[in-house]
């Protein structure tokens, strides 16, 4: 139809959360967000211990009706395989195991793209019923680190990089896991780093991978091909850490989803193939000072200052005792090998990968320490958590670093715990981590992860199969 001439055009005003792919400031935006994408469904989302995420849907009419979400305490206290471990003197279950209530951060609102109806989903925070915050609920262990650095004035900044496997499907744990097969009808070798053809092997489930995080307001900053056979990493581009460990937390379940449209799996465990590097997720860390927004690792003539070199202090000192917190699993000790591009130390040096701490070449303002130990299956709020707990200790405590280390530092002795029981061990008789993660998370962390220890006894691997089966 023809405009009547002279007649203005009326402009049509959209409000700025409709706009959004991701999060609203208010449950009225939320209502009206939802109903603008024509939203059916809600997810609402919460990691346990392991990253797993747990929690409820629900219609998006009964979201938005002040509907009161609950969910056990033993949520928090099963393994990775569903068990749970019988009681020790630091390891206990809530008597009554009663409800925890769910509290939608609606921040981080977004749709699932992968679903065929029109679903939303929001990451909540956990509290008890008189709404104070759970202490070992994991999102909450990574807010209060973050709260101890605010109480200085400060603000952790963080840039997590993530590898994964695409393997072939696979439905009996017995056998081996394989890479898929690319577009070229061919298993993809190793010896990819960096390449090019290497992506686009995968190059239409890479689409869906961007596709699906565009949806969800998620940034990827860069992708590359990694070392192994059809391993990839993605980096994210650096901000406030519990908005980066929202991101990975989502980007774990949106690349398993991606993958399983192809008809193939992604894995974030750290050692999937024997003779193959393992999967890593290093951690890239400053801090800012709010006040001036400069970052406090550097002097104002650019030489770096002394809070980071206690950092790195603090790293080298408490991260070998939180191992733990960054490689979970029995599976995670597999990837910890010195002839594996993995450091097994806990030395620091100027851009030297060989060792645990790294310090990439940078200007002053970019100046940063990346914790090279963490596994990609790791849960990314205590992973993070972890590491700025670590830093934070070594600058309150004025920890002096060693020399920076110029040579290989991954030849000789392994400075690291070895095994699961080791790790958790060490989490448990370091005394400064009561003041920065609590008795009641390192009791239960450490009783979860022993008794994922003894379930892992029960199973008899190939390997004794082989060799015990006939010869001793």
């Amino acid at each position: 139809m023809l405009r009547p001439q002279g007649a203005a055009s009326k402009k049509v005003s959209v409000p700025p959360a409709l706009k959004s792919s991701r999060g609203v400031k208010s449950w009225k935006e939320a209502a009206a967000w939802l109903r603008a994408r024509g939203i059916e469904d809600i997810e609402c989302i919460t990691p346990d211990l392991a990253g797993v995420a747990r929690g409820k849907m629900m219609p998006s009419s009964k979201f938005t009706s002040n509907t009161s979400l609950a969910l056990p305490s033993a949520l928090y206290r099963h393994t990775i395989s569903g068990d749970y471990p019988d009681e020790t003197e630091s390891f206990r279950y809530e008597a009554r195991d009663s409800d925890l209530k769910l509290e939608p951060d609606l921040s981080t609102l977004s749709v699932v793209p992968w679903e065929t109806d029109p679903t939303a989903q929001v990451i909540c925070d956990v509290v008890d019923t008189d709404g104070e915050s759970v202490p070992y609920a994991p999102r909450n262990v990574l807010k209060n680190i973050v709260a101890l650095y605010a109480e200085r004035g400060w603000k952790p900044v963080v840039a997590p990089e993530i590898e994964f496997y695409l393997v072939a499907m696979n439905d009996d744990p017995d056998y081996p896991l394989r890479p898929p097969k690319g577009r070229s009808g061919r298993s993809i070798l190793g010896g990819q780093s960096y390449s090019i053809a290497g992506i686009n092997e995968f190059d239409e489930l890479i689409d869906d991978i961007y596709h699906f995080s565009e949806k969800q307001g998620l940034e990827i900053d860069t992708l590359i091909h990694e070392e192994g056979p059809a391993q990839l990493e993605i980096n994210l581009r650096h901000g406030d850490p519990v908005a980066l460990a929202d991101q990975v937390f989502l980007f774990k379940r949106t690349i398993r989803e991606a993958a399983l449209k192809h008809g193939i799996y992604a894995t974030f465990m750290a050692k999937p193939m024997q003779r193959q590097p393992g999967s890593a997720m290093h951690i890239h860390q400053s801090v800012i000072d709010e006040a001036t927004g400069k970052n406090i690792f550097s002097n104002a003539d650019g030489t770096p200052s002394q809070e980071f070199f206690h950092f790195i202090g603090g790293m080298q000192k408490y991260v070998p005792s939180s191992l733990v917190m960054l490689a979970p699993y029995v599976n995670s000790y597999r990837r910890l090998t010195p002839d594996m591009a993995c450091p097994v130390n806990n030395a620091w040096g100027y851009d030297n990968r060989t060792t645990a701490f790294r310090v990439p070449l940078s200007d002053p303002q970019a100046r940063r320490v990346e914790n090279r130990l963490p596994s990609s299956d790791a849960n990314p709020y205590l992973a993070l958590a972890s590491s700025l707990a670590a830093g934070y200790l070594g600058i309150k405590k004025e920890i002096e670093p060693t020399e920076p280390t110029a040579e290989t530092a991954n030849e000789g002795s392994i400075d690291l715990p070895r095994g699961l029981l080791e790790a958790v061990a060490l989490l448990e008789g370091e005394p400064d981590f009561l003041e920065v993660f609590g008795k009641e998370f390192i009791g239960i962390y450490a009783g979860v992860k022993r008794g994922e220890f003894e379930t892992f006894m029960q199973v008899i691997s190939p390997w004794e199969r082989e060799f015990l089966l006939l010869n001793v």
